[in-house]
């Protein structure tokens, strides 16, 4: 079986070199890789020619998805396996990849997880890898999303389902979890191999987390969700998230309310240990990760991410269902009236160009 590694890469800088260092062990022999040069200024495309990687040119920038795209047309391997440049592969990734797609023929894609130890030692990269690794550990096998991060997917099923969508994902944002969603929906198996670990590079600051988290992340994803008109119980989106994210919001309130009512500090304080009690499993693995002093930091950035989080849905339901409810109840007149357009487009089938 022979495996098509596509890194799409902008401006990847030294974190892209080491990417390809990583993937240049691979212990796995019919591979190869193909990087997607999706309109960088530093030189990555060429660096990457250099080393005899087979690189696609995109000119202007049109944002990973295309690119991925591209690579996948470009690729001439039986499964693709998604690597973000970004991303350390260990040697045994793709012959892992390789081994689970030939044992499992039924098998249409999977995806792996982030170690639980990045590369960068500031306190917000440390927290959102941990984060994901402890998600991604403790979730079904049975996956109804997917992950390009390290991701892999049969290559004529991929280009049969029209890759990814870039009409609604032109910037990078969840046009992986789309996909795993219409594989999903088309009865395609998606498995979710924990033992498949990378360790990621990237430097997290305050503002890149609260930018991607809200404006690329609970903002089309909730918006999805609404579409598709059904909530799934997969990774971060479980009932336990789902609660803690609820009992963000009415301790807030509770919080507002308690200077007018000394009482509703009560109801705050059941709510926190409530919290806690929901979460104690991620917090418990923190604190055996890390000690104690992160764990602390760890609980007040989890619970800010659970109100921006519940915000932001709140906040697309009120947009996506308001409009409908007023024209159901608006007085018939002699027009008829449109029909209500979903705050997605639907999925087309893009042409993958090189």
């Amino acid at each position: 079986m022979r495996i098509s590694v596509i890194v799409p890469v902008h401006n990847g800088g030294q974190t892209f070199c080491d990417c390809l260092a990583a993937l240049q062990r691979t212990t796995y022999a019919d591979w190869e890789c193909v990087v997607v040069d999706d309109g960088s200024t530093d030189g990555s495309g060429a660096w990457a020619a250099a080393q005899g990687t087979h690189v696609v040119q995109v000119t202007p920038k049109r944002g990973p998805a295309y690119a991925r795209n591209c690579g996948a047309q470009a690729a001439a391997g039986d499964v693709l396996l998604f690597i973000d440049a970004d991303v350390l592969v260990q040697p045994q990734t793709v012959g892992e990849v390789a081994a689970v797609m030939q044992a499992h023929p039924d098998v249409a894609a999977l995806f792996g997880s982030y170690d639980a130890a990045p590369s960068q030692a500031n306190f917000l990269s440390q927290y959102r890898n941990l984060q994901h690794h402890f998600v991604h550990q403790h979730s079904s096998p049975e996956a109804s999303t997917f992950w390009s991060g390290c991701g892999a997917i049969r290559r004529d099923l991929f280009l049969e389902m029209g890759g990814f969508d870039t009409v609604t994902y032109p910037l990078p944002s969840i046009e992986d979890i789309e996909l795993g969603y219409r594989l999903a929906a088309a009865g395609r198996r998606v498995r979710l191999e924990k033992t498949l670990l990378v360790r990621h590079m990237k430097r997290w600051t305050a503002r890149s987390v609260l930018v991607t988290d809200i404006r690329d992340r609970a903002l089309p994803w909730s918006r999805l969700i609404l579409q598709r008109g059904r909530l799934p119980d997969d990774l971060n989106l479980q009932q336990t998230q789902r609660l803690s994210a609820l009992g963000v919001l009415v301790a807030l309130l509770g919080a507002a309310f308690s200077l007018v009512n000394a009482w509703a500090l009560v109801l705050v304080c059941a709510l926190a240990l409530l919290l806690l009690f929901l979460n104690r499993d991620f917090y418990g693995f923190l604190w055996h990760e890390r000690g104690p002093l992160f764990l602390a930091r760890a609980v007040l950035w989890h619970w800010l991410y659970f109100l921006y989080s519940a915000a932001t849905f709140a906040s697309c339901a009120l947009a996506y269902y308001l409009p409908r409810r007023n024209r159901q109840t608006q007085p018939p007149s002699g027009e008829s009236l449109l029909p209500v357009a979903p705050l997605l487009p639907s999925h087309m089938e893009t042409r993958l160009d090189s």
